[in-house]
């Protein structure tokens, strides 16, 4: 891989249930692990990351819509376009939570992986602002149909994670469950 290392098992797991030809931001791509495998299940990437080398990179080496953006403490570029997917791995910032979400169109998924707490007895990220509480994504994508959540240490590397992956509710739900034909692979 161009990054260093390969995909998240979890967003590998969890990227068929784009629908192919789908829309997909990757939140702080860096050198786009993700956005490389997320085309060649034939999504159309938009990645965004304050690293202006890694979007570089990806600009020379692929398709896709690349933007560098100090998101943190800056205006969020997107705040008008919707994504069939929003995926974010090894990144928080709270901050953000309102803007990521509402990146996610209805119907549309959140596919999230990040450090938690535990993790600083393994390294860094170590500070409580950088490492979820239990049960925060739950919390975050309340009123979301889950469609998996887990929690807890994870080896190769030793860290302690969350990661969910939820479908945001649509129009079309009416009982605000997702339709079983949008939880499988198409």
């Amino acid at each position: 891989m161009h990054s260093g290392s390969p995909p998240s098992a979890w967003i590998t797991r969890f990227a068929p249930l784009i629908p192919r030809g789908g829309t997909v931001l990757d939140v702080a791509c860096g050198t786009g692990r993700h956005a490389r495998l997320l085309q060649s299940l034939g999504l159309q990437v938009t990645g965004m990351d304050r690293d202006a080398a890694a979007i570089d990179g990806l600009r020379r080496e692929t398709q896709g819509e690349w933007i560098v953006a100090d998101i943190e403490n800056g205006p969020w570029p997107l705040s008008h376009q919707r994504f069939d997917a929003v995926v974010v791995t090894n990144y928080l910032w709270r901050p953000l939570w309102p803007h990521i979400l509402n990146s996610v169109a209805p119907g549309g998924l959140l596919l999230y992986e990040t450090f938690a707490v535990g993790n600083e007895a393994f390294g860094k990220p170590s500070r409580a602002d950088f490492l979820l509480q239990p049960g925060e994504l739950l919390q975050v994508c309340a009123g979301w149909h889950i469609v998996a959540f887990e929690q807890g240490r994870l080896t190769a590397p030793d860290r302690v994670a969350q990661r969910i992956a939820a479908r945001k509710q649509s129009a079309d739900d009416g009982d605000g469950q997702t339709p079983a034909s949008h939880l499988h692979p198409a």
